[in-house]
């Protein structure tokens, strides 16, 4: 169930099952009869208020408004548009309605203790103005909860994005699976708590729809996950090095190197400058460190250590030419590379030197985990393309042939072949310093593990997401390692 549907993917999935014996009427009646019982479960009888547009999300509205009635409940129907330009399905599901057809303005809804939004659904292709805008408004403004039929109006269903104005729903109810605008920001935080619900669509139907795209859950990614068996040894669960900035620049690369220790590498390094040799030495206990001279030394170093399986440059590099020869030097080792921070801004005048470098890389097992600012430096075209961040963030990976983690409230994770997996677990308080280098150590850990890349920096998302949340309000970088013992168990 963790698959992310486009409108196009549903459209095509709604095709099959028709196609496939299930009638059209059948699906619209199982959708409205699934979001009736929603509302029976969930909301005190009252007055309700059903808003219902020209298409099949006002036919499921229809059916709503029926069943509503039918138990007692108090129903207001307004149809934007005639009953007599509706077509099919939503034309029969009208004429089943035994109630009076309020025309739908900006007054529609007033005295209801709930409205049901039928108008538009995912498909929605132009914004809202007008009186409906109005309305939407007026209703945005007012205490009383919205139920939305698939995904709010005004929510475009693929991007997430908001069409002129858009409702604030308590609570959607959508059909199959989940759509990316669902989980991309802003229509994310418009739907409330989304509930998927089966209205006769088969899996195999989903399945044959080849999707690439889902929805960051452990199903996404569990059978990938590392676990150490009876004969394992520090070794054998793989050897991280975690690249150093100068002496004033540490603490970035420790947080690293801790996060990678607690999500699994049997062996961690922190490979330090001469400058941060005594520095680091001085606050590592379990955490090793070595020294390295220049470029061809840190190569040197990864390279001559067959045990070494993954390595984290960037966090409190340092930008310039010195972390730009360091990065190269770590690519030419085919040892496997997360890439942060200052890694990225190094290249920011030059990117495609960057992406030359991954290219050469035998393994290609690179994963980029840029913030918004440093994804916008490195691939300044993509993040100026129409579409959501799932776009973006599937073009720069295809761009630069590395994993790219585009780091925010909707983390994006996209793979050079079109894979991707949006992350829903990430609370607020992640936003402090630090908690991107750790990020950056938990994904490698799992890369030292011999956990492929697309899967490794999936896994890491959602473990960072998940420590932050177990860990609660007040939560600083050095909390999330310490928090990743209680995710591991979950995760078993």
């Amino acid at each position: 169930m963790h698959e992310l549907l486009t409108t196009d993917d549903m459209y095509e999935a709604d095709r099959l099952a028709i196609k496939g014996g299930i009638a059209g009427i059948e699906l619209m009646e199982n959708a409205g009869r699934a979001i009736a019982e929603h509302i029976f479960e969930n909301y005190d009888q009252g007055p309700v208020s059903v808003l219902c547009g020209p298409g099949n999300n006002g036919g499921d509205g229809f059916v709503v408004a029926r069943l509503l009635k039918k138990e007692g409940w108090p129903v207001t129907l307004s149809l934007l548009g005639t009953v007599s330009a509706l077509k099919g399905d939503a034309a029969a599901m009208a004429h089943l309605w035994e109630g009076s057809i309020e025309p739908l303005d900006q007054n529609s809804g007033a005295g209801a203790h709930l409205i049901v939004d039928a108008i538009f659904g995912a498909g929605l292709g132009r914004a809202i103005e007008g009186e409906l805008a109005i309305l939407i408004k007026k209703t945005n403004d007012g205490n009383v909860p919205v139920v939305a039929v698939d995904i709010p109006s005004g929510v475009d269903g693929s991007s997430g994005g908001v069409l002129g104005v858009a409702f604030e729903a308590m609570r959607t109810v959508t059909f199959c699976r989940k759509k990316t605008g669902h989980v991309l920001m802003p229509g994310r935080g418009l739907c409330g708590k989304v509930s998927v619900v089966d209205i006769g669509i088969s899996n195999e139907i989903v399945a044959g729809l080849n999707v690439t795209q889902f929805e960051n859950t452990q199903d996404l990614w569990h059978r990938f996950f590392p676990r150490p068996g009876h004969e394992s040894h520090k070794y054998s669960r793989g050897a991280t090095v975690v690249v150093s900035g100068p002496a004033a620049m540490t603490g970035a690369a420790r947080l690293a190197a801790r996060a990678a220790l607690r999500a699994g590498s049997g062996v961690v390094t922190v490979a330090s400058p001469p400058s941060a040799v005594m520095v680091n030495a001085c606050q590592l206990t379990a955490i090793m460190v070595e020294g390295f001279r220049d470029a061809a030394a840190l190569h040197g170093l990864l390279k001559d250590d067959g045990r070494i399986r993954a390595t984290v440059i960037g966090p409190g590099a340092g930008a310039g030419n010195t972390t730009r020869n360091n990065v190269r030097a770590v690519l030419d080792t085919g040892v496997s590379t997360v890439l942060d921070a200052d890694a990225l801004t190094s290249f920011e005048q030059r990117p495609e030197a960057l992406f030359e470098a991954i290219a050469d890389k035998r393994e290609r097992d690179v994963v980029m985990t840029p913030h918004a600012g440093e994804f916008k430096r490195l691939f300044g075209d993509s993040a100026n393309l129409p579409g959501s961040r799932l776009e973006h963030a599937r073009h720069a990976a295809q761009l630069c042939g590395a994993v790219v983690v585009y780091k925010g409230v909707d983390t994006v994770i996209a793979a050079p072949d079109g894979m991707a997996a949006i992350n829903t677990n990430a609370p607020p308080s992640l936003a402090t310093a630090g908690s991107g280098d750790v990020l950056a150590g938990i994904v490698a850990g799992l890369m030292a593990q011999r956990m492929p890349a697309f899967y490794a920096a999936c896994a890491g998302v959602w473990m960072h997401g998940q420590a932050a949340r177990l860990f609660g309000l007040g939560l600083i970088a050095e909390d999330i390692p310490e928090m990743l013992p209680q995710v591991l168990q979950q995760i078993e």
